[in-house]
């Protein structure tokens, strides 16, 4: 296939597609799927290898956010029956997040709702850092706080983070559909202000919304152009009591379509497959390990994923290796600063300065809603159940 072709060249090269390409990706048929999977893979393996960065969330404070973001477990106004408590302490943080290392996980991500941390929050959450980095050697500390006010960044810099979260989630001209309390201008304002703290900036999408194809091309072509050195993708997990809690539009082909977008479109970047991988990719996971060269290990913020032993002998099989602490995550012009090519990062990261017609991609089937894959998470921090790792 000419397309398939042209886009392994391109991603070789760390040159952005043009739009049309990207959408032809997502419109591709599922008997060209396994050729669309080949090819994402000969650029993931360019550029990573056959390592899997394993990295493990740690959700510091759960429920209780004022935030009305539809597709969220722990939005004003959820019925979802979550566990809902207030802010972990760093001795507690550390010992959850000691699991998920001891499982093999690289960074720690950790994670608090509401709208934005306070300063006396950043102070909690600087010496969580401080713990957990004195208890875990080498290991990588992402925050993802909410939108972060002048000088947190740089607090948070200064007290060890090594990465700050702040997903896009879905295009600019969808986003006031999804979420009525911030804006997508204060999402692209939050990742700004980390990138410029120093701090390794993450954001990422959720797939699954009831967005078209030419939100999930913009939203992706807005990320290159931010420029993050990772990339998670989310599969929406719909939580009953949640105003998506129907919506069930994903198929695992589908899934696995997004992932190979995203790749060509950020070749160079650590694309993760986040929340919602058991749910909707379900037996085909080992084929999304040739896409993207980054998982969650373990549970997700108020979901339980997948027993962490079945991840580590999934990545086996499927001849994968996990990366080791002593190895460097990201090819060497990237981790050392140095950009990659005209426009920036990654090629350039998301938002998306590149011309060309939409063109109408083929609507995807209606997934059968597999409502008993949504388990609530019952165990780990918050709990005095041991933690999945």
């Amino acid at each position: 296939m000419d397309l398939l072709n042209t886009l392994v060249d391109k991603g070789l090269r760390r040159e952005l597609p043009t739009r049309d390409e990207a959408l032809a990706v997502l419109a591709t048929s599922d008997d060209d799927l396994l050729d669309v999977v080949a090819a994402a893979g000969k650029v993931r393996r360019h550029w990573f290898g056959r390592r899997v960065k394993l990295n493990y969330l740690v959700n510091l404070k759960s429920g209780l956010c004022p935030e009305d973001c539809s597709y969220c477990s722990q939005r004003l106004g959820s019925t979802a029956g979550i566990l809902k408590y207030t802010w972990l302490k760093p001795g507690q943080a550390s010992d959850a997040a000691a699991a998920g290392v001891a499982g093999g996980a690289k960074r720690v991500c950790l994670v608090a709702s509401g709208r934005g941390p306070t300063d006396k929050d950043v102070d909690r959450v600087s010496e969580t850092i401080k713990a957990i980095k004195d208890n875990n050697e080498g290991v990588e500390v992402c925050a993802c706080l909410g939108l972060l006010s002048e000088g947190q960044a740089e607090r948070l810099r200064e007290a060890g983070a090594d990465a700050y979260n702040h997903n896009l989630n879905t295009s600019e001209a969808t986003y006031g559909e999804i979420t009525t309390t911030h804006t997508y201008e204060d999402r692209v304002d939050t990742v700004q202000k980390a990138h410029a703290a120093g701090l390794s900036a993450c954001s990422g999408l959720i797939a699954g919304m009831g967005e078209t194809d030419e939100d999930l091309v913009d939203v992706v072509f807005s990320l290159r152009e931010l420029d993050p050195d990772s990339v998670p993708v989310n599969f929406l997990i719909p939580f009953e009591g949640t105003p998506l809690g129907k919506e069930w539009n994903l198929t695992p082909q589908r899934c696995l379509r997004i992932l190979a977008m995203t790749r060509f479109v950020c070749p160079d970047v650590e694309v993760r497959i986040a929340g919602g991988r058991e749910v909707h990719l379900r037996t085909m996971q080992p084929l999304a390990l040739h896409l993207a060269n980054s998982i969650f290990l373990g549970d997700y913020l108020t979901s339980e994923g997948q027993a962490g032993k079945a991840d580590l002998e999934m990545i086996a099989d499927a001849g994968f290796e996990v990366e080791g602490t002593d190895q460097v995550t990201l090819p060497e012009h990237r981790a050392s600063s140095e950009g990659c090519g005209e426009g920036g990062g990654c090629g350039s990261q998301e938002s998306g300065g590149v011309c060309g017609s939409a063109g109408t991609a083929a609507s995807p089937r209606a997934d059968e809603a597999r409502t008993d894959l949504v388990a609530v998470r019952r165990r780990g921090a918050g709990t005095d159940l041991a933690p999945n790792a």
